[in-house]
Formats: structure tokens, C-alpha cells, sequence
């Protein structure tokens, strides 16, 4: 299980990773232009979104980095329950664009990040040996 969890952690964090850091480098023209999926950027101003960059950056490094160094590796199943906050709210504004099909991969990030954070508090936490 812990290697799951550890696979699971290093993928969704590399996801947040380049999501974050595409929002926070790429004008808003261009990371529009990424996918259907992207427009949901019309609907924040630019502080909103360096703030939603950062915010999937900091929650990527909180998935891997707390644990890998064993420093407070609570932190990593915080960072999942914030992610899966976070991924509330995505999904909050996909039901308000009227955006179904991507809402339900905005359920399928929560759920990942809801069994990661379930996993690393109570099925295999870190450090528990």
C-alpha cells in the first residue's frame, strides 16, 4: 500500500506541478489555448490566477516533499485534504460554467486526493514504520 501511495503522491504531484507552473509562466492567451478545458481562465483576474498557480504548486510540493525528507510528514495528507478543497472549488466553477464532463474529472482528482489523504492518516501512514 505505501508504494501505491507513494506512486499515487509522486503523479498527482507532477500534474499540479506543471499545471501550476504553466498558469503562473504562460499568459493567459496561451494557456487558453491549451484545450477546450482552459476557458474557465476568463472568469478569474490575473492576481486570481497567479494565486490558483501557486496554490497547485505549494499542494504538489506538500504532496511529496514533507514525506521524502521525513521533516513534519503530516503535511502530505494536509496537502491532499487541501488539494481536494481546492479541487471543490474547480469543480464549483466547472457546475457553474455548465462544464458536466469536466466536472466529473474534477471528482475523480478529489477522490484521489480524498484516498491519498485517508491513506497516509489512517492505512499507511508515514513514518509509522
Amino acid at each position: 500500500m505505501d508504494l501505491t501511495l507513494w506512486i499515487l503522491a509522486g503523479v498527482l504531484a507532477l500534474a499540479y506541478t506543471a499545471g501550476g507552473t504553466s498558469l503562473l509562466l504562460l499568459p493567459r492567451e496561451k494557456y487558453r489555448a491549451l484545450g477546450h478545458s482552459q476557458y474557465w481562465v476568463d472568469d478569474f483576474g490575473d492576481t486570481h490566477l497567479r494565486i490558483i498557480g501557486t496554490i497547485k504548486v505549494v499542494g504538489a510540493v506538500g504532496l511529496v516533499v514533507p514525506a521524502a525528507l521525513d521533516v513534519a510528514p503530516v503535511l502530505t495528507p494536509l496537502a491532499a485534504c487541501g488539494l481536494m478543497l481546492f479541487m471543490a472549488g474547480a469543480g464549483t466553477t466547472r457546475f457553474r460554467r455548465g462544464e458536466w464532463t469536466l466536472l466529473a474529472g474534477d471528482l475523480v482528482f478529489i477522490s484521489l486526493f480524498a484516498f491519498l489523504a485517508w491513506g497516509r492518516f489512517d492505512l499507511q501512514p508515514l513514518g509509522a514504520g
